[in-house]
């Protein structure tokens, strides 16, 4: 049984939650007594982090996504990177749907990383989470080129 509700995360952002319920009494399992909640946060970070380790995926988020990444990555206390960059996620009573915005390495077969992608992101969401995943759909917003600058590199100085 499963119950959702609306209430902050934990960065206190709005969003919601979905609590998984386990039957209750002296009659069942220790493991399943009790409420279990899966903020939509945690099923965008379980998604990014699947997406990102597809051979063939450069990066996630659409270009202004990446370049604000990139700039509060360069200020100090600005953190590493936000995993759930490029992710959006709908989380219902018992599934859940996931968008992703990737950037392709050049070379690779895109139907093919795509494919790849979709079927990381199902199986690490519906493992860790037991909600099962209706859809992830994907919008290639850039192809990485050979030699080209990565937006999250710092660029050189013209003087050294």
């Amino acid at each position: 049984m499963t119950d959702t509700s609306d209430r902050p995360g934990q960065d206190g952002t709005p969003g919601t939650t979905t609590m998984l319920k386990g039957p209750t009494g002296a009659g069942t399992s220790p493991e399943t007594r009790g409420r279990t909640t899966i903020a939509d946060g945690v099923v965008a970070k379980i998604a990014g982090t699947a997406a990102r380790e597809v051979p063939g995926i450069h990066n996630l988020g659409a270009g202004m996504a990446r370049a604000i990444g990139a700039m509060r990555e360069r200020v100090a206390g600005g953190g590493s990177g936000d995993v759930s960059r490029g992710v959006k996620v709908e989380v219902g009573e018992s599934q859940a749907a996931v968008d992703l915005d990737v950037v392709v390495e050049y070379g690779y077969p895109i139907v093919d990383v795509a494919g790849e992608v979709r079927v990381n992101v199902i199986s690490a969401v519906e493992r860790m989470t037991g909600l099962q995943v209706v859809e992830v759909n994907l919008v290639v917003d850039d192809v990485n080129l050979p030699g080209e600058e990565d937006e999250t590199e710092p660029a050189e100085g013209r003087v050294q």
